[in-house]
């Protein structure tokens, strides 16, 4: 993103039957058993998400008719209630079922759709801020124009996935996500229209936030999928899509980390407990055509999940090169670079019962000979960003974080989320201040129908260095927030 701006294996790979698993009943939300008959059963959901892709499945929201028979799940028993953005572990779902809802756009266009060919659907997600700060509320993010309303998110998106849940032949799919709205300014990756951001500095800008397609191999280890193009960077328990989010605003930890990557990226299940994400990309949140991109980066990232399906860990490189090395180049008389992000990630997630869990996730990110604030940003000064070049960091710079989400189910439709957050930004490299930070957020999300959602929170944060204010362009230390946004699916 632009940052201104063992448990031994060979007992995991031993064959292990996989719990037998009822069929669930025609409903949108089905029900089943993840856990000893003393827990509330619950089945594996007709929810699913893509079946290779780190971010997590958003369940489906059905406006309209869902498939009537889904396939047989070829996964552990999905451990969450549904009432939460997922109900699988973050990481990959190679053997659940594909989301098949049919929205409103999808059905206006193809009537007799049954949602499991190509869809098109998406989601509008207008958002309010009331903060302390007046002029900016930088480094809080998405929504960076306090004491607004704003549109962060207009998503369009059209998708065929394949289906992973059988392993008798080779499948197919893609997926395009087209952002309209603010939240483009944290999404966007250098070479992708970015002049918007680096050389306008613009509040609303587009960005194509993935752009992919899959391959599906049944064969290769218990199922393999490809993703060639722009995908999601995988490691993370928040993600850049509303719908996959369990709050409004995220945590100053996720500003500056990874958002997306170009290039490929292998998905492979080794068995119901163990997966492993592997590939090259051209550096985190640049284009393999842009001046700074450094391919090939590589990562690889494993999940473990307990057989008492309440735990699970994953971990591993999202982003290494051997290099490091802030690359900059000239365009039109200006200077332009972009960091080259070293990263490595790690998320444990314990699940108490169906309706209680907790995740905690650290970061440890690198770079050498960086500027401060990280990519250079030509545009005129605001919301956090622009001003051209910040200070020259030679040597190494570093950056540590840990973020913790505690969710617990309130009712059918409502949940409570509190996360903790905490990120040193010892020389300024990612936020532009060298400083430690920390936030407290408390939010709800209720569902209004089975296809919108609302999102209260109010958050408190500071920066713990004395005499550094990076809040309100730079002139406060501390910032406390009421925010709230809709997410209306079409």
């Amino acid at each position: 993103m632009f940052a201104f701006s063992a448990p031994l294996f060979a007992l995991a790979l031993a064959p292990v039957a996989a719990p037998a698993v009822e069929a669930a009943p025609p409903s949108p939300v089905a029900l089943a058993s993840p856990f000893p008959a003393a827990s509330p059963a619950l089945a594996p959901s007709a929810a699913a998400a893509l079946p290779a892709t780190a971010t997590p499945a958003v369940n489906p929201s059905p406006n309209a008719s869902p498939s009537p028979a889904a396939p047989q799940r070829r996964a552990l028993p999905a451990p969450l209630d549904p009432v939460f953005p997922s109900t699988d572990f973050i990481g990959p779902t190679i053997g659940v079922p594909n989301d098949t809802t049919v929205y409103p756009l999808q059905k206006a266009l193809a009537p007799h759709s049954d949602g499991t060919g190509v869809r098109v659907y998406g989601w509008f997600d207008p958002g309010l801020l009331l903060a302390t700060s007046k002029h900016s509320s930088y480094p809080l993010t998405y929504n960076v124009d306090p004491n607004m309303v704003n549109l962060d998110q207009l998503i369009l998106r059209f998708e065929r996935q394949p289906d992973t849940t059988q392993t008798n032949h080779f499948d197919w799919g893609f997926r395009l996500s087209n952002l309209f709205g603010i939240d483009y300014r944290w999404t966007t990756a250098e070479g992708y229209f970015s002049g918007q951001l680096l050389s306008h500095n613009q509040l609303y800008g587009y960005d194509p936030v993935e752009a992919y397609g899959m391959l599906y191999f049944p064969k290769f280890g218990e199922g393999t999928v490809v993703q060639l193009g722009r995908f999601i960077s995988p490691p993370d328990i928040e993600a850049q899509l509303a719908p996959n989010n369990y709050l409004y605003s995220h945590s100053i930890f996720f500003d500056f980390d990874a958002y997306t990557q170009t290039g490929f990226l292998l998905t492979t299940k080794l068995s119901d407990y163990w997966s492993l994400q592997y590939g090259a990309h051209s550096g985190d949140d640049t284009a393999p055509w842009d001046g700074s991109q450094h391919f090939p980066t590589g990562e690889l990232i494993a999940r473990w999940i307990s057989h008492a399906n309440k735990d699970s860990i994953l971990f591993g490189i999202d982003a290494i090169n051997g290099s490091g090395q802030f690359k900059t180049y000239e365009y039109d008389g200006q200077l332009y670079g972009h960091d080259d992000l070293q990263q490595a990630n790690a998320t444990w997630t314990h699940v108490f019962n169906p309706g209680f869990h907790n995740l905690i996730e650290g970061y440890y990110l690198y770079s050498f000979n960086a500027y401060e604030g990280g990519t250079i940003n030509n545009g005129p000064p605001r919301f956090g960003g622009g001003g051209g070049p910040g200070a020259y960091l030679p040597g190494r710079s570093v950056a540590t974080g840990v973020v913790d989400y505690l969710e617990s189910k309130l009712s059918a439709k409502d949940f409570w989320s509190f996360r903790t957050d905490y990120m040193n930004d010892q020389r300024g490299w990612r936020s532009g201040f060298p400083t430690a930070y920390g936030s407290l957020t408390f939010g709800v999300t209720h569902k209004l129908s089975d296809s919108a959602e609302l999102r209260p929170e109010i958050r408190y944060e500071r920066a713990f260095r004395a005499g550094i204010t990076p809040y309100d362009n730079g002139t406060k230390a501390t910032q406390a927030s009421f925010g709230m946004d809709f997410i209306q699916n079409f």
